[in-house]
């Protein structure tokens, strides 16, 4: 059922990906009527050339805070995908006045004084921290089989074009002050194919929450890849 008038949205991807990752459901809201962004962070996709120690969760934040100041955007629902629940909760503080919605798409979503450090399962931890030890600038994307793509041609596309996460964003915390709850409308949409026990925590969390709205979509943790139709009239209904 579509909208029942145009809506911005904002999509913003995790970590190893770009923009890149949104073609599916951006072409889909497009098509729909709705105007949509698919910024990619400093340091990744298209921007992997710009990688170096310097970036940290700051910089990501600036990255979003800033599509919507130098595009005019007011009134938008902001999609967070994954790793994006950190620098998207810490640009909220900044453009929470701008949003009529927020999406955690299978994201993290962080309290006040929290890293990504903090939520990284423990194979992952070793990794982290040699890479910070050795002194480069980024840290390797796990296999692409490991977000149970149901598309074997999605899951290549993936492969091909993950890029190294930059280092400096897991280490610092983000300062929240609760702007997030002055958003009118809030909502977490899990994969109910994704093993990631702390997206499992948020989801429960959030369903026991009268102001957040809850899905559980049957796929992976890739929802724009497997089911770009079903997550655009979950986002149409939340953006009227």
């Amino acid at each position: 059922m579509p909208a029942t008038k145009s809506t911005t949205f904002v999509l913003v991807h995790g970590a190893w990906h770009g923009g890149w990752c949104w073609k599916l459901l951006a072409r889909e809201l497009r098509k729909r009527g709705h105007e949509v962004y698919t910024p990619t962070m400093t340091g990744l996709g298209e921007r992997s050339h710009l990688l170096s120690t310097d970036i940290n969760l700051d910089t990501h934040i600036t990255d979003i805070v800033n599509v919507f100041r130098w595009e005019d955007i007011t009134d938008a629902v902001l999609v967070l995908h994954s790793y994006a629940g950190w620098p998207g909760s810490g640009a909220v503080e900044e453009i929470a006045d701008r949003l009529r919605g927020l999406v955690y798409l299978d994201a993290f979503v962080p309290e006040d004084g929290q890293s990504n450090l903090e939520m990284q399962p423990p194979d992952r931890l070793q990794i982290i921290y040699d890479t910070r030890d050795r002194g480069e600038a980024g840290r390797p994307p796990p296999p692409a089989a490991t977000f149970n793509i149901a598309n074997p041609q999605h899951e290549q596309l993936v492969e091909e074009k993950m890029t190294l996460q930059p280092i400096g964003v897991t280490f610092q915390p983000v300062r929240l002050s609760g702007a997030r709850n002055r958003v009118p409308v809030k909502a977490y949409i899990r994969a109910g194919k994704d093993t990631n026990p702390a997206f499992e925590r948020f989801f429960e969390q959030y369903s026991n929450d009268p102001a957040w709205r809850t899905w559980k979509m049957p796929c992976g943790h890739h929802i724009m890849l497997d089911m770009p139709g079903q997550l655009a009239d979950i986002l149409e209904e939340l953006g009227i």
